[in-house]
């Protein structure tokens, strides 16, 4: 098990994680509070997590109300790796909203973006950064999902 692979994870992962608590997003988030992976962010990424968790729509679909959102932050506030954006190297992306996720991985030097929207960070690669769905990340970095 590779215990140094440093991603950087889309807003769409925690999204499902929140909303699936046994869907591949769920064990990849498991995977990060085990250390067993290394979270980087950025702190505009992780100003657009929490602006997005916290959406009424998204609190109703995950069942989760905004302290259970500030709770899973808080944690994962304690575990990430802070990434300062000396660099920016827009535009790269059709999504400016996406931006900041490519602009975190490039300044992390991380070895793989986490989303579901593949096609959309295809740029990443000139980057030397892999962009990977979590079931490919498990892959690529040989960690054994297991449920709970």
């Amino acid at each position: 098990m590779n215990s140094t692979c440093r991603l950087i994870i889309d807003t769409n992962i925690l999204v499902a994680a929140t909303r699936n608590r046994l869907g591949p997003s769920f064990a990849l988030v498991q995977f990060i509070r085990q250390k067993l992976v290394t979270m980087c962010c950025s702190p505009a990424l992780f100003l657009e997590y929490e602006d997005v968790l916290k959406r009424p729509h998204q609190l109703e679909a995950s069942g989760l109300l905004a302290m259970d959102v500030d709770a899973i932050l808080n944690e994962l506030a304690g575990l990430i790796e802070p990434v300062t954006t000396h660099y920016q190297w827009r535009p790269q992306l059709k999504d400016p909203a996406d931006e900041m996720v490519l602009e975190a991985a490039a300044n992390a030097h991380a070895d793989a973006i986490v989303t579901y929207n593949l096609r959309d960070f295809q740029p990443a690669h000139r980057f030397g950064l892999a962009v990977l769905n979590p079931e490919q990340t498990f892959l690529r970095f040989n960690l054994q999902q297991t449920r709970s």
